[in-house]
């Protein structure tokens, strides 16, 4: 929905900078606990300058199956492999998950469906409106807008991305590497015949392409200096076509040129008082492997559920500690693997030979599910403590029987609320103090329990499950240390 501000302005609980895919998932996870949410995004429409992101890993799939809205995806993309490490391809189709592949799908399209499902809520969207600075106190924080305004929060988030305004308004250093090459991907037309295809050379990967129906030639091409700002232009990619190709094939009519380099950056605090980070504005990183929007959607997920139980007073505001204690080490690694991935692409004799050692590795079964673990997300785990195997991993999506007949776990996480799913006797656990915020479940389920990577698990008598489908406790034949999650997790009990 989109809507007009007034002179007055406007209040709301959260205030989301940014309306990509992190900003979109944010709103939704907060409309769906019931949190007053609006968005200032300073595009005036969803139109994006070049292609971006281009797919979805298997746990971002999961996590939209998890809010029912998995198919909506499905129905518009094309299902692939497309986990890999340095363009070694990791097949994922033997890993326990109803999703075991990726995605196909433009940002465009998945900012399109993100969008409708958050109109679905009513969610403002305050568009053609940017964020210039922000003053924050106790009580909230100030939105200042580039025309003047102010709006008004409980909470601000920001998710505008790798310059964000937020991040840089709030102080938060962003400390990393800074980028040692630069690449410039357009969609163009030509008037020559270029050299079709993928070229590795001494400046680093180029490809110039065109989709089999047809449309403007997709260029990817580095360009002869890493030191260049501001937006590109066709002179630019001219040059550095020429620099690789020796010609720019007579390129024209850009439809869009944008600018990537290897830089790789983290916010050193994920929150400052009533401000956080999520997305690119928290991480940034090279764009290879593909896992930028799917850690984004992922931020998302792990702040929504906490931030709505602070604002409607169900936690203290510590509990936002976790986000960041959760989610930082996980933009760590991806940080760390890309510029793996991007060492292992030079163009040397040594380099190759390197590679030619890591592809041969990767072939073996054990290290290939632990690197497509890693590149697909399905690996993923919190530091929750020690305790079953599945303490801090993803809940598997098992076929389950309730009172109301055959369900799969992920169709009870539609509404986003906390589980405890009782696979033992039929109420022999009693959590009346938080009835009222986690959902007891009575259920039965004769099939195999398997991770990711880890495999075989041996079965749990109960799990908690939070509601970004992580297990926050699992009981083994006895309930020590329930009370204390659901306490940690869900607040106090009522007296």
């Amino acid at each position: 929905m989109n809507v007009v501000l007034s002179n007055a302005g406007a209040d709301h609980a959260v205030m989301i900078a940014g309306a990509g895919p992190t900003g979109l998932m944010l709103a939704g996870e907060l409309a769906l606990a019931g949190v007053d949410v609006a968005i200032v995004e300073q595009r005036v429409n969803r139109d994006l300058v070049g292609p971006r992101a281009r797919g979805l890993h298997a746990r971002t799939i999961e996590v939209f199956d998890q809010r029912g809205i998995a198919d909506r995806f499905l129905a518009q993309g094309q299902v692939a492999q497309v986990a890999g490490f340095a363009w070694v391809r990791l097949d994922i189709s033997d890993f326990p998950t109803r999703h075991r592949y990726g995605l196909a799908l433009l940002q465009h399209q998945i900012e399109r469906i993100l969008g409708e499902w958050v109109g679905e809520f009513d969610v403002p969207i305050y568009r053609g409106r940017a964020v210039s600075d922000i003053a924050q106190d106790e009580t909230g924080v100030d939105a200042i807008l580039v025309d003047g305004h102010r709006l008004r929060a409980e909470y601000l988030i920001g998710c505008d991305g790798g310059r964000s305004v937020v991040r840089k308004a709030s102080r938060i250093d962003f400390p990393g590497w800074d980028p040692t090459t630069s690449s410039l991907i357009a969609e163009v037309e030509m008037t020559e015949e270029p050299e079709w295809g993928i070229r590795r050379d001494a400046h680093g990967v180029h490809s110039i392409s065109r989709s089999e129906n047809g449309g403007p030639v997709q260029v990817l091409v580095c360009e002869p200096r890493c030191d260049r700002v501001g937006e590109p232009t066709l002179h630019d990619l001219s040059a550095a076509l020429t620099a690789v190709y020796g010609s720019d094939y007579g390129v024209h009519s850009p439809a869009s040129i944008s600018r990537f380099t290897d830089a790789a950056r983290q916010a050193a605090a994920y929150r400052k008082g009533r401000v956080l980070l999520a997305g690119d504005a928290a991480h940034i990183h090279p764009p290879i492997g593909g896992q930028g929007l799917q850690i984004g959607v992922q931020d998302a997920v792990n702040l929504g559920w906490k931030l709505a139980q602070v604002v409607k007073g169900i936690s203290p505001p510590t509990l936002l500690d976790t986000y960041h204690s959760e989610r930082h080490p996980i933009a760590a690694l991806v940080l760390r693997n890309t510029m793996a991935q991007l060492v292992l692409l030079r163009v040397d004799d040594r380099v190759t030979a390197l590679r030619d050692c890591v592809a041969d590795l990767l072939s073996l079964d054990e290290a290939r599910q632990c690197f497509a673990g890693m590149m697909s997300g399905l690996d993923i785990r919190y530091d929750l403590g020690e305790g079953h195997p599945l303490l801090g991993r993803r809940m598997p999506d098992l076929d389950i029987i309730t009172a109301d007949g055959a369900r799969r776990v992920f169709t009870l996480l539609h509404r986003a609320r906390p589980l405890l799913l009782n696979f033992g006797e039929a109420n022999r656990i009693d959590i009346t103090p938080w009835a009222d915020r986690v959902e007891m479940i009575d259920v039965e389920c004769d099939g195999p329990w398997r991770l990711p990577v880890i495999g075989a698990v041996a079965a749990p008598d109960a799990v908690l499950i939070r509601p970004d489908g992580y297990v926050a406790w699992a009981g083994e034949g006895k309930r020590d240390g329930l009370a204390d999650a659901l306490t940690t997790w869900f607040g106090s009990g009522a007296a």
